[in-house]
Formats: C-alpha cells, sequence, structure tokens
C-alpha cells in the first residue's frame, strides 16, 4: 500500500504533479544524459569506448563526436518530454480527475521516446549504423546472447549490466501500460504494482539479472573449449559471477510473498529469509564491483593490498582520477547497494513505501551504475592496453595504447 497522502480515492499526492510514466521517461532520458557524459569524460581521459565496445567509427572528421552525438540525442529528448509535461500540467492544472483522464497525453510521451531509439535520425544522434548496432545488440541480449570479443562482447555485457540497474524501470513501465490497457485504469493512477497478476512484475524485475546469468554461462562455455583454455583456466569466475547474478533471484521471489502477505500479516521467518537474501546479493555484488569489475586490491592479500608501487587497496594504474576519488566510490557503491536496510526500521519502511521515496530509490541505483561505468570501462582497457592475453582470454597487439597509456597514467598518478 502507498503511503503517500491520498489526494484522491485512486490517485497520491506525488503522482498528482509526477504520474509514473513521467518518471519512467525521466530515467530513460537521464540515462542517455549520463551515457554522454561517460562517453564525453573518458574521452578526456584517453579512454576510446567506442573502440572497446566495438561501436562503429565516424566516417569522416566532420561528423560529430560519439559524446555530443548523444548529447544532441538527449537534448532532443529532453525538450519532447519536457514540452509533453508541460502541457499535461497546463491541461490538468492539478486537478484529480483532469490527471487520471488526461493519461494519454505521456504514454505518448513514452510511445514517442520509444520510436525515437527505433528510428535513425541522423541530425539528432548517432549515425544510421550505429542505431542499427544498439538495435541489433538489444536485440541479442534479450534473451541472454553474447558476441564473441572481436564483434563487442563487452558492449554486450555493459549494456546488460545496466539493464538489471534498470530492472525497477522495466518493472514500471510494464505497470504503466497495464494500467492504461485496463478497462477504467489509468496510468497516472497511483501505481499498481499488482496490475497483470502477482507473478509479472517479479519476472520482469528478475529478467535483467537471467540475461547475465546466461551471459556468464555462455563465457563459462566458450573458456571450457575455445583456444585459449590453459591460459585462461577452467573458467570458475564466470561460474562465480553467474551465481552472484542468481542471488538476486530469492530476493525478488521473497519481496513478492511478503508483499502478498502484507494484509494478513507476513511470517517473521519469511522476513528473516528476505533480509539474508539481501544482505547476501549486496555484499557479494559489492566485492564484485570492487575486486573483479574494477580490479581493485581492497579485498586481496595484503601483499597485493599493500604493494609499493600502488595506492593502499587500490591498482598502480589509475586513469580516471585520482586516488581519493576511488576510495570515495568504494563507499558511494557500497552504500547505494545497500539502500534495502531502510526497510529495516519501521518508520523508514513506512517512509520507503512513498511512491517520491521509490523514485528516489531508483534514481540513485541509476546513479551508482553511472559511477560504475566509468570505473568497469577503464579496467576494460587497462586489460586490453596490457601486453599478452586480454581479460577476454583473446591476444591483443595494443602497443600503442599501451605506450601512451602508460605515459598517461603516470601524469595521473
Amino acid at each position: 500500500m502507498d503511503g503517500d497522502p491520498a489526494v484522491d480515492p485512486r490517485l497520491d499526492s506525488f503522482s498528482l504533479t509526477f504520474p509514473l510514466p513521467y518518471r519512467v521517461a525521466f530515467i530513460v532520458i537521464l540515462a542517455v544524459w549520463g551515457w554522454g557524459m561517460n562517453l564525453h569524460f573518458l574521452h578526456i581521459r584517453r579512454i576510446d569506448v567506442p573502440d572497446l565496445i566495438r561501436y562503429p567509427r565516424r566516417s569522416n572528421t566532420l561528423q560529430p563526436t560519439h559524446h555530443h552525438s548523444t548529447y544532441r540525442l538527449a537534448s532532443f529528448l529532453s525538450l519532447t518530454s519536457g514540452a509533453s509535461i508541460l502541457i499535461f500540467w497546463l491541461a490538468t492544472r492539478r486537478d484529480p480527475q483532469r490527471v487520471i483522464d488526461y493519461d494519454w497525453l505521456p504514454m505518448a510521451n513514452l510511445f514517442s521516446l520509444a520510436v525515437l531509439f527505433a528510428i535513425p535520425l541522423r541530425r539528432l544522434s548517432v549515425s544510421h549504423t550505429g542505431r542499427s548496432r544498439l538495435l541489433s545488440t538489444l536485440r541479442r541480449i534479450s534473451v541472454g546472447g553474447l558476441a564473441e570479443a572481436k564483434d563487442g562482447k563487452f558492449g554486450d555485457i555493459l549494456l546488460a549490466d545496466v539493464l538489471t540497474s534498470y530492472a525497477k524501470i522495466l518493472a514500471d513501465l510494464f505497470v504503466c501500460l497495464c494500467m492504461f490497457l485496463t478497462h477504467d485504469g489509468s496510468a497516472t493512477a497511483r501505481p499498481d504494482r499488482d496490475c497483470g497478476g502477482d507473478v509479472l512484475v517479479p519476472l520482469i524485475l528478475a529478467v535483467p539479472s537471467a540475461i547475465r546469468l546466461r551471459q556468464c554461462l555462455i563465457e563459462y562455455v566458450r573458456v571450457r573449449s575455445g583456444p585459449y583454455r590453459e591460459a585462461t583456466g577452467w573458467g570458475g569466475q564466470h561460474l562465480a559471477n553467474a551465481a552472484k547474478y542468481s542471488t538476486a533471484f530469492p530476493v525478488i521471489l521473497l519481496a513478492a510473498m511478503l508483499r502478498n502477505q502484507q494484509d494478513g500479516g507476513s511470517s517473521p521467518g519469511l522476513y528473516r529469509a528476505w533480509v539474508a537474501a539481501c544482505l547476501l546479493n549486496a555484499l557479494y555484488s559489492f566485492y564484485w564491483d570492487v575486486t573483479k569489475d574494477w580490479d581493485l586490491t581492497l579485498f586481496a592479500g595484503a601483499r597485493a593490498r599493500n604493494a609499493p608501487d600502488q595506492p593502499f587497496g587500490l591498482r598502480r594504474r589509475l586513469l580516471v582520477h585520482r586516488p581519493g576519488v576511488y576510495y570515495a566510490v568504494i563507499a558511494l557503491d557500497l552504500a547505494l547497494r545497500c539502500t534495502w536496510v531502510i526497510k529495516l526500521h519501521p518508520q523508514m519502511d513506512r517512509l520507503s513505501n512513498f511512491e517520491s521515496s521509490i523514485f528516489l530509490i531508483q534514481f540513485l541505483e541509476v546513479l551508482r551504475r553511472w559511477v560504475w561505468i566509468f570505473f568497469r570501462v577503464e579496467t576494460e582497457w587497462i586489460r586490453n592496453a596490457a601486453p599478452g592475453l586480454g581479460a577476454d582470454g583473446a591476444l591483443v597487439l595494443l602497443g600503442d595504447f599501451q605506450g601512451n597509456g602508460s605515459k598517461y597514467a603516470d601524469e595521473i598518478e
């Protein structure tokens, strides 16, 4: 049950001004702006993200850079949604009945966003080839597919990882559509996250983690049968990564069970199981972020952690920023991985059920993933710039990158 003060039996106070479809659109547009800033900052740091993800290069120097194209698309999407919500506010004037009746306006905005992503507009975003590449990547990873390293495997992994942070946004998108298509329903009413039954929303929440789970298993099979098996080991790291994503399923299942029992009083044992599942998922994921995704030595042995040629708990080459930023990001990642702990306090649990609080938590998870991308891409760049075998087990010959990167690393450090 939503804790927001009701302004109408069908509407809560937050949705009166900022209905769910506009919140979904806001987060999606925020993702485009965030990706542009990722590309821009890493470009300044001399990290070639398009090369890492095997994204189509510009055919000539007159074309805008990838980050400028992304900013252009984000600006157009922002103007479109900004105009839509302004018209919505003028039409409804915060009248509850009008807000419910005019749900077609925010839904039309969501439809226009989908069209703009699906149809290439050369003057507003990336090239036709680039847009086709994005859509083909989405189609491939939607069933847990994974490209070969030479075809952009890292891009598939990066996009699938991002989707895990947008799982609740995807679920809310389904809720919008369900409420809009329900007889006598409205997409701008109080969000009904049981719309469509007790199973569909939890299933949608689980899909991104299932995608990454399957990708990890594909990597494991490739390592076991690939030409670089001896150099890359038996593939245990991919199984451990698959296990990490599998820890999301008990959290989703137990949360759904608790929600269904809420009216009749939930079982203390079920609640404790949910807490244990959340703790395992949060700490395992945090450990993986620091140790595997960012290649930091904070949880390594004392010898690796205290190596004389690197900051404590980090690594020798730091391309994104100075050591203090890395320590701050580690602390931020842990804090945002554990936002669920607010539900352990009765008063905070009540506040966390407000639609405004749900939106804030979703925003914070998107923020965490945005920060995570900088350091994950940096790590992949360093791995591929190193001599010998790259992170994916393929031979890499990027001597120029190694030389330039080493020089730049010395400047940063």
